[in-house]
């Protein structure tokens, strides 16, 4: 490895080793813990490669980076991060970073960065900034090597002209990766197109779904339970997609590769939705982002005015000793039935045994098997007004509880039904785009099956 590298972290620590092991690799080394004295480099000529942190005592490395290719184009320049966000990867794509990674880093793989960016610099095209509080509410959050190399590859395709299959559990937050996407680019002031399997069921399905779309994002939600009369169709309108029609992005679960075959899936189609694959983790294989999780979701109930509780670091262990089968979908169901039925201001690890001990982790199974639905929730409203003592629960209850029964209710329905949409539908006496705009803002994912009840 040969060149001079500008080294930028208010940590001496890390500029240490950064020296040492740059130095070791044959590099010339300046290292400095301030953006000014970076900024100063740059102008005056220094540096072949640029590795800086975000946050600084003078000054953000993000925002320095349209700086820095202003005096320097082409000067390759490698973010690393302790924010470990999605914004921070996006940002960091956004304002020409080279590459961007998150600390703490492992140091042989900062290595071979900084020789390929050395070896072959490249700068990435100007993009319209992302819109600052775009990820305020998704709870894409984690630390965890699978959430940093997800972050990674949202940010390298989100402005990509070419088809997404992002593939997961249920429960995992496929669509919300999808609405990420979509936020995140060039599209994000067009319009945003959920589509599932009962779209694609009419003869015309698949050109009223391209009129609705237009030149935004289409998503087509659970490709996996498609007929295949529906994929026929599905094939047929992407072959007739120009560069004018909308972004397609698909949601699957994760064994649809094995199910592509003569008898399964059209081997044509899947080879047309995946241009870019990215596989969401499980919840169970990201364990330590649950406390972060915890606390965005207890964070949001706040906002919505429920009561404001914390975690203790008991429940905290509790929560990350579960294999949480409903993954992300799960523990927010949990937190949120945590916030509403406790009295304390901390959520301790007996509150958090007793909510996962119930079955699917949810709700306690009422004492009296024939008690009525309305006798059972009027047990839990006076219990809840009960734990606010002699004062009254915060404002906004009638919503809260109606969120409360609307989203198991609308599961259960799908479930009975197969997850088909008219048909429960039909059972829940809404009308189907009522349905259908439901799932979407309260994020159900709808499943598909052939055995209906």
């Amino acid at each position: 490895m040969d060149g001079t590298v500008l080294v930028a972290d208010d940590d001496r620590t890390i500029r240490t080793v950064l020296t040492q092991a740059l130095t070791r690799a044959g590099c010339r080394v300046h290292a400095t813990g301030s953006l000014v004295t970076l900024k100063r480099w740059v102008e005056e000529g220094r540096g072949d490669l640029v590795i800086s942190d975000v946050v600084m005592p003078d000054g953000n490395g993000l925002d320095a980076l349209p700086e820095i290719a202003a005096m320097r184009p082409g000067l390759p320049v490698i973010v690393i991060s302790a924010q470990n966000t999605i914004m921070t990867a996006i940002q960091a794509t956004e304002r020409e970073a080279f590459d961007y990674l998150p600390k703490p880093f492992d140091l042989p793989d900062l290595m071979h960065r900084a020789a390929v960016a050395l070896d072959r610099p490249r700068r990435v095209p100007d993009r319209a900034p992302a819109p600052a509080d775009a990820s305020a509410d998704l709870p894409l959050v984690g630390r965890s090597p699978a959430m940093q190399a997800l972050y990674r590859l949202v940010a390298q395709v989100m402005n990509a002209d070419m088809p997404v299959l992002i593939t997961g559990e249920s429960g995992t937050g496929k669509s919300l990766i999808a609405r990420a996407i979509h936020d995140f680019s060039d599209r994000r002031e067009r319009v945003f197109t959920v589509a599932t399997a009962d779209d694609l069921a009419p003869a015309e399905g698949a050109a009223r779904l391209l009129a609705r779309a237009g030149q935004g994002t289409l998503v087509l939600d659970g490709i996996g339970d498609l007929d295949t009369g529906a994929q026929a169709r599905l094939t047929r309108m992407l072959d007739g997609l120009n560069g004018t029609g909308p972004r397609v992005i698909a949601t699957a679960p994760p064994d649809l590769a094995r199910r592509v075959g003569p008898e399964g899936f059209r081997d044509d189609l899947f080879y047309r939705l995946s241009g870019v694959v990215i596989p969401v983790p499980a919840l169970r294989e990201r364990l330590e982002d649950i406390p972060l999780l915890a606390e965005h979701f207890l964070a949001r109930a706040t906002r919505d005015r429920m009561p404001a509780r914390v975690l203790s670091p008991e429940a905290a262990d509790c929560l990350c000793a579960y294999p949480w089968p409903g993954n992300l979908r799960q523990l927010e169901h949990i937190m949120q039935r945590l916030v509403l039925t406790g009295s304390e201001p901390a959520i301790g690890k007996v509150e958090v045994e007793t909510a996962l001990g119930a079955p699917g982790g949810g709700a306690p199974v009422a004492a009296v098997a024939d008690e009525t639905l309305s006798a059972s929730v009027a047990h839990h409203l006076a219990r809840y007004f009960a734990l606010h003592g002699g004062s009254l629960p915060p404002p906004g209850l009638y919503q809260r509880i109606l969120h409360e029964v609307e989203v198991p209710l609308i599961e259960i329905a799908l479930d009975a039904t197969g997850g088909n949409q008219l048909r429960a539908a039909e059972l829940l006496g809404l009308n189907r785009n009522t349905l259908r705009k439901k799932i979407t803002e309260r994020e159900i994912e709808v499943t598909r099956r052939r055995k209906l009840m």
